[in-house]
């Protein structure tokens, strides 16, 4: 079973993030942007075409967990329900999650929850696409369960006095998602407008 750990860390100084792919191979990153950039140069592709391939790799599926997170705002009954078997809420809006479990887990006033992989790319893609690449980084496996604070604040995110962080270690049997904090004044929208306030790094839980 996934061990849940719960960090309190000073804001030490630390190294930044440093993204590497996911065999570490900081090389073959320098060769392939080196690629890109001579693309670029010869006028065979644009720096804007290549990010927005990126994004069509890394991020196919983040429209599904983003319907299950407006719907558990929209619906406090369906929280309830997607808080006890995170597979079968979203069953219920026609979503077919393809990892053996899914856990949910809810952010509160008191808890920021945060989703690592340590051993290596485990990421509910069914819902929310290719993980990514920092996500499967040598640094951010280690340095989530080391300095989690100090990974939330290279990612703009500084949680209030006292909050606690939640690490939750996902594996091959049990992926998690992170049911973020309804936004304020936001009683009057439709689950549409909801879905379109989440963002793909507030569901794994660095936003």
């Amino acid at each position: 079973m996934t061990d849940k750990h719960q960090h309190d860390h000073k804001h030490d100084d630390h190294a930044p993030l440093v993204v590497e792919d996911d065999a570490g191979n900081l090389e073959a990153q320098q060769i392939t942007a080196a690629l890109q950039a001579l693309l670029v140069r010869r006028g065979l592709i644009s720096a804007g075409e290549i990010n927005l391939e990126v994004q069509k790799i890394e991020s196919p599926g983040t429209h599904l967990g983003a319907k299950i997170i407006a719907r558990a705002w929209a619906d406090d009954s369906y929280r309830q329900r997607l808080l006890v078997n995170g597979k079968d809420g979203a069953s219920e809006l026609g979503i077919m999650v393809g990892e053996a479990q899914l856990e949910v887990v809810e952010n509160t006033p008191e808890i920021h929850n945060l989703v690592v992989c340590t051993l290596c790319s485990c990421y509910p893609r069914s819902i929310l696409g290719q993980p990514p690449s920092w996500y499967i980084s040598k640094a951010y496996r280690a340095r989530a369960v080391r300095e989690p604070a100090a990974i939330l604040e290279e990612f703009g995110l500084i949680l209030p006095e006292g909050k606690k962080i939640r690490l939750h270690d996902s594996n091959a049997d049990l992926r998690y998602l992170v049911l973020p904090e309804r936004p304020a004044g936001t009683e009057t929208l439709s689950e549409e407008q909801l879905a379109s306030l989440v963002t793909r790094d507030s569901m794994i839980g660095v936003a």
